[in-house]
């Protein structure tokens, strides 16, 4: 069994891990090693992972950063976000590691922490022990067991009662090492009673060699809380990234969730939301453009477990070349969750004979007076259209251009920063066109 080489390994390094952590962390070690060692990763003979076979991105000889060693680097020197009008609070992790030598960013409102995992277990301990690694579900997700197993840090984001972050914060995620590395991130956002935050997390892999990333996200919103998290992925084709993001969710609060793929090389996003309180409101959207022999895969699970609650879901893909898409939606509503309104969309391009899209939109309804509807639509560009702007003077090859970046606007729309916003449609014009991934300011790309 794969497994088996990882269990000896948290076995025989654990001193190490919990040296090089904190006590908060390392009390939940033993009960995401005992979920691990009874299911294991998951396997593509389970429903939920039939198109995706995680368990042979580990059956290789990865590295560990188990002492959480820093890698000898200054981000803030090498990276600059070139998103004109974007004004951040910046961060980094480097790998799984929280980049500290900056300190806690001027300009936050009072009681606001953004900075290390480690730091705030240990300053905030009753919010933290309240928090991390109790909204993930280990006991479902063998990926959630592992990288509690092995985490040593990541990034929180803890905004206090009534407190409104008015800049939004941006954690940019750099992926560098010599060798083959396994990297197990996690973030955690926590937004108590009518606080309201934004955050954009940014995925960049510096070095050509293969990382296989766990990122486990936790996000709360408390009673008429506000937050948005946003993520961008421009990985390279050696990177495997399998991300899982829960979120929990109280009285009158809202969560929007936007995941943007513009390049990358196995990618898996779990999505898995918990709308607890009435009038509860969640948007969740997802956006890949893959070619090549690139593979996405979303899976968003919605569950309403409260009366007068809302969600959208929104996905949409592009495949060229050898490209893989999946999308599996479930939308569930409890008995007693009256009034709800949940919409599931899911919207694919396929502008090659061998790219393959595997869709599976579903609905579990246990109330009766709810509305609720999923559509599915997969196909290649309307030749009507084309015609209509080939009429207009435009050639063939910028007229599917336009088309495909029209098709992507309304995920992209989602995001509530309108300078992202502006920023994200010109990264998908150049992605259709080829040209160089990259942020124009960015040192450690050159």
């Amino acid at each position: 069994m794969i497994e088996q080489q990882y269990k000896d390994l948290f076995e025989q390094y654990r001193g190490e891990l919990d040296a090089n952590s904190t006590e908060g962390m390392n009390r939940r070690r033993d009960a995401a090693f005992d979920i691990f060692k009874q299911i294991g990763f998951p396997s593509s003979k389970q429903e939920e992972y039939k198109r995706s076979d995680i368990v042979q991105s580990f059956d290789a000889d990865l590295g560990l950063n188990l002492r959480n060693i820093p890698v000898p680097v200054n981000p803030y020197d090498a990276f600059k976000c070139d998103v004109p009008n974007l004004s951040t609070h910046t961060y980094f992790l480097i790998n799984d590691r929280y980049y500290d030598k900056a300190g806690q960013a001027k300009g936050l409102p009072d009681g606001v922490f953004a900075g290390s995992l480690q730091q705030f277990s240990k300053e905030y301990p009753a919010q933290f022990e309240a928090h991390y690694a109790m909204i993930a579900d280990m006991a479902g997700n063998g990926i959630a067991a592992y990288n509690t197993m092995f985490a040593q840090d990541g990034f929180v984001v803890y905004v206090p009662k009534n407190v409104k972050v008015e800049k939004p914060l941006q954690l940019i995620n750099i992926l560098r090492g010599g060798v083959d590395l396994n990297v197990n991130r996690r973030i955690l956002i926590i937004a108590e009673e009518n606080a309201q935050v934004k955050l954009l997390a940014c995925d960049h892999a510096v070095d050509d060699v293969r990382f296989v990333v766990t990122q486990v996200t936790e996000i709360f919103a408390d009673a008429s809380a506000q937050v948005d998290f946003y993520e961008l992925e421009e990985n390279a084709e050696k990177v495997t990234r399998l991300s899982n993001l829960y979120s929990d969710q109280k009285d009158h609060s809202g969560v929007v969730t936007s995941s943007i793929t513009l390049h990358n090389g196995y990618t898996r996003n779990n999505y898995r939301f918990r709308l607890l309180g009435e009038h509860a409101e969640a948007h969740v959207g997802g956006l890949a453009i893959c070619d090549k022999t690139q593979h996405i895969d979303h899976f968003a699970f919605l569950d309403h477990a409260a009366p007068n609650c809302t969600s959208n879901e929104l996905f949409k893909n592009v495949l060229r070349d050898k490209a893989i898409g999946v999308f599996c939606g479930k939308i569930r509503v409890e008995k007693d969750a009256q009034k709800t309104q949940a919409y599931q969309t899911n919207r694919n391009l396929v502008s090659s004979d061998t790219a393959q899209m595997f869709s599976k939109p579903q609905l579990e309804i246990y109330a009766d007076d709810v509305k609720c509807s999923h559509g599915l639509t997969t196909g290649q560009l309307e030749e009507e259209a084309l015609f209509y702007m080939r009429a207009r003077g435009i050639d063939k090859e910028e007229a599917r251009l336009l088309l495909m970046v029209a098709f992507t606007r309304d995920v992209v729309d989602m995001v509530r920063i309108p300078a992202l916003q502006e920023r994200l449609i010109t990264l998908i014009d150049k992605r259709f066109r080829g040209n160089l991934m990259r942020c124009g300011n960015c040192e450690v790309c050159k």
